[in-house]
């Protein structure tokens, strides 16, 4: 007991970064894929191309080779040249990573609307943009939560990615005292910290399936 009061502190600081690194990227990756489907769907299809082509890339390439290529080889890359620190690194990988996989789930929903309530929108007199805001997203957003739900969780476990990176999140703290002390209780303790964590994620989703569930189709 006294040997886990004694790693709770270095854990927490490691949940802290991970916690970081999950809260940027969901705020940032939801509504960039929003944008990306919005495209994706549209009829330009020049703008619509170069979408699928980044999500293609995004989604057919490991997450971890595309962070380990903006911090590393991005400085390298002509005209661009940029040099990132580690954490901003990190964030721009998940953030274009994360997007392109919520662009195809936004995708998926906005193309499962049928096609009649576009057209009955546009007799009434409405635009595109409050069609999609008053009619379409309130019933995408109520189709999409369980693929969002499995899709958030999952960036959860995939923030100890960033170990690659030299950044201390939960688990390459984790890592760092089972090397030390020559115990396997800090990935116990760390353990029960992604669970707790995923629990969390899993109630406020069901909740906010119960509260879309009005928009029964």
């Amino acid at each position: 007991m006294d040997y886990l009061l004694l790693i709770i502190g270095p854990l927490l600081a490691g949940a802290v970064v991970t916690l970081k690194v999950f809260f940027i990227t969901l705020v940032l990756s939801l509504p960039l894929g929003l944008m990306l489907a919005m495209v994706r769907v549209s009829h330009y299809r020049v703008a619509s191309g170069v979408v699928n082509g980044y999500i293609w890339l995004m989604r057919g390439t490991p997450l971890m080779l595309q962070m380990l290529f903006i911090y590393f080889a991005l400085p390298f890359v002509p005209v661009i040249g940029i040099r990132l620190p580690d954490f901003p690194a990190a964030i721009v990988a998940f953030v274009l990573n994360y997007a392109a996989y919520f662009a195809e789930i936004f995708r998926g929903g906005i193309q499962s609307i049928d096609r009649g309530q576009y057209e009955a929108a546009k007799v009434l007199g409405l635009s595109y943009g409050q069609t999609m805001r008053r009619i379409v997203l309130p019933q995408v957003i109520k189709r999409i939560l369980p693929p969002i739900s499995n899709e958030t969780i999952t960036l959860v476990k995939d923030t100890s990615l960033i170990y690659v990176l030299a950044m201390n999140d939960l688990l390459r703290t984790a890592r760092g005292l089972v090397q030390r002390d020559f115990t396997t209780s800090p990935f116990l303790v760390a353990a029960v910290f992604y669970l707790v964590m995923t629990l969390v994620l899993t109630v406020i989703f069901q909740r906010m399936e119960k509260r879309y569930a009005v928009y029964d189709d």
